[in-house]
């Protein structure tokens, strides 16, 4: 029985399993897709769509990979609508296409240009527009306006839709106010005022006078630079411990302006404890590098001082070829007595020699004009102090906006690689002028110059000035290495038409040439030697003028040479703090021509920091003498003081005056005494406001003629006053205001002077 019941399941199971099988085969066949459908696509082509699908034709229905498909395809940022439903064994993907920005503007942006907001955002015509990159460039167009000081700005982006599914897109712009700055508090404070750590900042409270500069506009970088200011201040000062707890900036609510506030934790003050200095370098004295050191044992703690030490030993060891010397301070702090004890560590380096230097970034300049600038030549012993005046000297040819000076290591330990990257700015000029100044009355010029013609340092200068009393054409050009060598030559023609009728009832007019070679003795000494051929031309002598102007009508012919030796040790040419410089020349007429004299002029300056290179104070005069050889000296080469050289008198306003006429006659020798103290004036230094207080004392005297009509008194004439230099945006305003408290009754003194002038 249990054999027969066996055998029946063997047989049924025999019967049965194709049976089964054959059902799971006619399942799985009707869950296969057998068509994929793209629908809604008029731009985007059917076979991309189904790029991104996980699915293909034969394969069976999977509901997660049609939702991943699903995603997938929104990914893209090609559509904004997308459904995937089945229709029997097909599988239909309607898309709806998002569609392409055809033209992008911006309406309300005065403030902001069109060309820097496009350079913010990521949206450009014929690029697929999604909201959610609109609302991208929304924010980025935000922040360019936070950045510039408006918090309050709103942006509303604007569709308009056009035919072949395509839009315009604006972004309308309420730019708001300026947010600026209403107050600025500091907490923790007790050792400095409020008013002595906003002076150390740069971020400014806002003030009607701060329409210049953006400094009282609310800027999160700014913020954190102010912090390392007050750092580096307390620092300066002795407190090592000092830290900004936290630097806050509130917006009011009504988004007009911020409330600034710096907690802060000034700590105790330090001074310097015991200064050491260690050496790996075996020639050098730790004794020789202690007099370089500007930190002293037991004065006040400054990280400045330690910085200026380091780069005093840096750069005496740079003389000496060590290019790539390690110079470390290392501090030992003691809180319990408030000292810090500095050892300063020279990590030993080989004695370099410039292996190459390279020069970049130079277009139209060509090289060897860069090279002849250089104190350095490859194969020379490297040297810091060198290195750096070939950088001061490439700086002040004024071809280049950008001058880098980097170093790099050469092929094996003792070689350096010197890397010099300009950056080349418009050496060409075509300028329009135009002043006023109670000296020279209204005056315009034009001026067409190129200082580096062809990119080789020559320089070739036209300019044509006309004024009410001056009337000047010059034509010049000077080749700065004459020759191949450092020799500076040139030449010079002119005519120059004065109009000194008021003065002393004449006109003079000058044409002529002159030839001109300068060269360098030391690195701040040059000469220069010169030679002259004018023709000069006293006429248009009233008929009531003095009979001494009477008799000087006509024409001269002056022949000249002469030399000039200038001796300059100023930090800054344009606004010296300190330093000195000086001058002295002479000229010998009589290589032929009419007039036979000898003339010589010189000039001192010196600049003296009272604050912090703030307050400026220069001493110093001028001095000069002509005498005639055999003859007298002629009208038109005497000296003529008052002006701009000496401030409370007018043009010509001391020295010999004819005592009927008024006329001024001019002198044979002046001297001039000057002293001033420049100083800011309290202004935001974008307003390039300074205040100056002067004195001017001196004379002008001696007068061939034995004339009983002139008045030619050598007594000592003095004025002091004060003027403001405005670096405006229109061109430089200066004006003074002078008293001239010792003067002789027959003086032309001129209490205001003003003098501006612009330039296109």
């Amino acid at each position: 029985m249990r054999v027969l019941i066996f055998v029946c399941a063997l047989t049924l199971a025999a019967i049965g399993t194709p049976v089964s099988g054959q059902n799971q085969a006619i399942a799985q066949t009707a869950n296969s897709i057998s068509e994929i459908r793209v629908e809604g696509n008029r731009r985007i082509e059917a076979s991309t769509v189904q790029s991104y699908l996980l699915f293909s034709v034969g394969s069976p229905y999977n509901r997660s990979r049609v939702d991943k498909s699903l995603k997938a395809l929104f990914n893209t940022g090609l559509f904004a609508d997308v459904t995937i439903r089945r229709d029997g064994s097909a599988i239909v993907v309607n898309v709806v296409e998002n569609p392409i920005i055809n033209r992008l503007a911006f309406e309300g942006n005065r403030r902001i240009n069109d060309d820097v907001l496009n350079s913010e955002i990521q949206l450009r015509p014929r690029v697929v527009y999604t909201r959610a990159r609109v609302q991208n460039d929304v924010q980025r167009i935000i922040t360019v306006y936070r950045r510039s000081g408006r918090f309050a700005a709103v942006v509303e982006p604007k569709v308009i839709q056009l035919e072949q599914n395509r839009v315009d897109l604006v972004f309308e712009i309420n730019e708001g106010e300026q947010t600026g700055i209403k107050k600025i508090r500091f907490v923790g404070n007790k050792i400095f005022p409020d008013k002595r750590l906003l002076s150390q900042i740069s971020t400014d409270e806002t003030r009607w006078y701060n329409f210049l500069s953006s400094s009282d506009t609310y800027d999160p970088d700014r913020l954190t630079f102010d912090r390392e200011l007050l750092r580096k201040y307390y620092l300066s000062k002795g407190y090592a411990d000092f830290r900004v707890v936290s630097a806050i900036a509130e917006l009011t609510p009504d988004r007009d302006g911020f409330f600034i506030t710096f907690a802060l934790d000034e700590g105790q003050q330090y001074a310097f404890g015991k200064i050491d200095v260690e050496s790996e370098i075996k020639d050098l004295q730790p004794e020789a590098i202690r007099a370089l050191l500007t930190t002293f044992e037991g004065e006040t703690y400054d990280a400045d001082a330690i910085e200026e030490s380091i780069q005093a030993i840096t750069f005496e060891l740079g003389k000496l070829g060590y290019a790539f010397v390690n110079v470390r301070p290392k501090v030992d702090r003691d809180p319990e007595n408030l000292k810090i004890a500095v050892n300063y560590q020279i990590k030993k380096g080989p004695r370099v020699y410039v292996e190459r230097i390279n020069i970049t970034g130079n277009v139209r300049t060509l090289d060897h004009v860069i090279r002849r600038e250089f104190k350095l030549a490859e194969g020379d012993a490297f040297n810091t102090a060198l290195l750096r005046r070939s950088r001061a000297r490439i700086r002040g040819l004024n071809f280049f906006q950008k001058v880098e000076v980097t170093q790099d290591e050469g092929s094996s330990p003792d070689k350096t690689i010197i890397n010099v990257d300009v950056q080349e700015k418009s050496t060409g000029e075509l300028s329009i002028g135009a002043g006023f100044s109670t000296t020279d009355s209204v005056s315009g010029d034009l001026t067409i110059r190129e200082r580096n013609l062809l990119g080789r340092g020559q320089d070739l200068k036209f300019k044509i000035s006309l004024g009410a009393e001056n009337q000047n054409i010059d034509l010049g050009f000077t080749e700065p290495y004459f020759m191949g060598r450092d020799l500076r030559a040139g030449f010079d023609i002119f005519n120059v038409r004065k109009d000194l009728q008021d003065e002393s009832g004449y006109d003079l007019d000058r044409l002529g040439f002159r030839l001109r070679t300068g060269f360098r003795i030391k690195e701040n000494i040059t000469a220069s030697v010169n030679y002259s051929l004018i023709n000069e031309k006293i006429d248009n002598v009233q008929s009531d003028a003095s009979t001494v102007i009477q008799k000087s009508e006509g024409e001269f012919l002056t022949s000249s040479i002469g030399y000039n030796l200038n001796f300059n040790y100023l930090d800054d040419t344009i606004l010296p703090t300190e330093g000195n410089q000086y001058t002295f020349g002479q000229n010998y007429s009589g290589l032929g021509g009419d007039v036979y004299s000898i003339a010589t002029e010189a000039s001192y300056m010196h600049f003296f920091p009272l604050y912090e290179k703030d307050v400026v104070l220069s001493v110093g005069g001028d001095v000069g003498y002509i005498f005639g050889l055999g003859e007298d000296v002629i009208l038109a080469q005497r000296f003529n003081i008052g002006g701009r050289s000496f401030r409370g008198f007018a043009k010509s306003g001391i020295g010999p005056r004819d005592r009927v006429t008024g006329d001024s006659l001019g002198g044979n020798a002046y001297i001039v005494g000057k002293a001033e103290v420049r100083f800011p004036m309290g202004f935001p230094e974008e307003f390039g406001l300074l205040g100056r207080t002067f004195i001017h004392a001196g004379t002008l005297a001696q007068i061939d003629d034995n004339d009983p009509n002139i008045l030619d008194e050598a007594s000592l004439r003095a004025s002091a006053g004060f003027g403001v230099n405005w670096t405006s945006p229109f061109g430089p305003l200066q004006v003074n205001v002078s008293y001239p408290f010792l003067k002789e009754d027959f003086d032309d003194d001129e209490i205001f002077q003003l003098e501006f002038g612009t330039r296109f």
